[in-house]
């Protein structure tokens, strides 16, 4: 396995986290994309950058990153200079659970966080050690669920509170990304979007992308490689979740992973 292969890690009895690292990121181009769950990382080594919607910011070593769900985001290196990351990848619902305990409320529901990034040097520390005690052979499963749950106590109380609430675009622009949430796996035109948002296609675009920072077609896209995340997770053939996702064909399905993720769905799936 060379330096810029992905090295993913997930174990089925702990079906809320999954981790990545890469160790050198210079071969690795990211596009726009979002996750249906929480995500945090930390640059290990080097410096990139850090597209957050709006935002583009350069991080370096130490710095802790985080997206909400459905945030969307791209790491890329700066010109050819190293850079290595961790990363978790957090189911919402159990982080919220934790976020219930920690708060005392009856409302389990996950909080968006408020921050983009942290240089807490502990927040730091812990992402690493908990990576570590993920990949440890010689610790049992408890060991690695309890270290999980301390992590992201640690997480909640060093950054929690709820993010501001934002003011909602036009209902139907909500409208057009709901048609597109439910009918991602078939063969959508813009035409159909506008119909169903009872939109024009100026308007769509425009309101669209300032409200979700994705084009329509892009968030499309998107859905579509979530969905075939999850079922390369599951163990399910390519072939299958391209055809399930709403891809044309496997090629396609390839083509689209890659330039979200920055890897292929057969080294996803292994």
């Amino acid at each position: 396995m060379n330096s810029t292969t992905p090295h993913f890690w997930r174990d089925p009895r702990l079906p809320f986290i999954e981790a990545r690292a890469i160790e050198d990121g210079r071969q690795l181009s990211y596009g726009r994309h979002a996750h249906a769950v929480f995500s945090i990382g930390a640059v290990t080594a080097g410096q990139s950058w850090y597209l957050h919607e709006d935002k583009r910011l350069r991080i370096a070593q130490g710095t802790v990153v985080l997206m909400n769900p459905d945030a969307v985001h791209a790491c890329n290196p700066i010109e050819d200079q190293p850079w290595s990351y961790v990363m978790f990848y957090v189911d919402a619902a159990w982080f919220g659970g934790i976020q219930q305990a920690c708060e005392g409320r009856g409302n389990s529901r996950f909080r968006p966080l408020v921050p983009v990034l942290s240089h807490e040097a502990g927040l730091f520390r812990g992402l690493i050690a908990l990576y570590a005690d993920l990949l440890a052979p010689d610790l049992d499963l408890l060991d690695k669920h309890e270290a999980a749950l301390k992590f992201f106590m640690q997480v909640h109380y060093t950054l929690g509170g709820a993010a501001p609430r934002m003011t909602k675009a036009s209902p139907r622009v909500e409208r057009a990304a709901a048609f597109i949430d439910a009918h991602y796996r078939s063969s959508l035109t813009l035409a159909d979007i506008c119909h169903a948002a009872n939109l024009s296609e100026g308007y769509l675009i425009r309101a669209f992308e300032q409200r979700f920072h994705l084009t329509p077609h892009a968030y499309l896209v998107n859905r579509r490689i979530q969905h075939a995340q999850a079922r390369l997770r599951e163990g399910a053939a390519i072939t299958d979740c391209a055809q399930e996702a709403g891809f044309a064909d496997q090629a396609h399905l390839q083509r689209a992973f890659k330039r979200h993720l920055a890897v292929t769905p057969g080294r996803y799936r292994a």
